[in-house]
């Protein structure tokens, strides 16, 4: 069982390491999901711009802390029965035109084969979510529970959110996004104290 978790862990790692050396090739046609927005003036990044492909939940849940990675990336079902926090200010790697570093958080509950396609698709299950992260994103899979967003620009794209979402600022609300494939089935909503 831990050779086969392994042999996944590695051929996912692969697949993403070429999806990255893709991108770096082909700069002339920016990716519209790569966020234009740099560190605010008043946060500095905390850690590096590697990648966390966890199998269990306490790597899931150490990959989101302020010591963690960048982009987390599920090869199974997550569940935890306390709230999670993504947290921490964290380079992808890649600049804006600008040549600044770009500021991202992306939770990935999927994985994909050398050409990105979709293989396979997760569910993240915790009573609550917190995105303290800024430029934060969850991309494809499921989240059952509810997200309390703190940070601006957090974004779902291709996930299902089975569950409310609320923002605890005006500018996390007037910032969020979600493309048409994402579905929320309780309230969006600001939270009032």
């Amino acid at each position: 069982m831990k050779i086969k978790a392994l042999a996944i862990t590695l051929i996912f790692l692969m697949i993403f390491m070429v999806g990255c050396a893709r991108q770096q090739q082909s700069k002339e046609e920016p990716r519209q999901e790569t966020p234009k927005q740099t560190t605010p003036p008043e946060s500095t990044p905390d850690v590096k711009t590697t990648a966390s492909i966890v199998d269990d939940e306490e790597a899931f849940e150490k990959a989101m802390s302020k010591e963690g990675s960048w982009i987390i990336c599920a090869l199974k079902d997550m569940t935890f029965d306390k709230e999670i926090v993504l947290d921490g200010v964290f380079k992808n790697g890649k600049k804006d035109e600008q040549g600044n570093d770009i500021i991202q958080r992306k939770i990935a509950l999927y994985t994909q084969d050398e050409n990105r396609n979709v293989t396979e698709e997760f569910t993240l299950t915790a009573p609550k979510l917190t995105i303290n992260s800024p430029n934060a994103r969850i991309q494809h899979g499921t989240f059952k529970g509810d997200i309390y967003v703190n940070a601006e620009n957090f974004e779902l794209v291709d996930t299902d959110v089975e569950g409310n979402v609320y923002f605890m600022n005006e500018k996390a609300q007037e910032t969020f996004k979600m493309d048409e494939k994402s579905k929320i089935t309780g309230v969006k909503e600001l939270k009032k104290d």
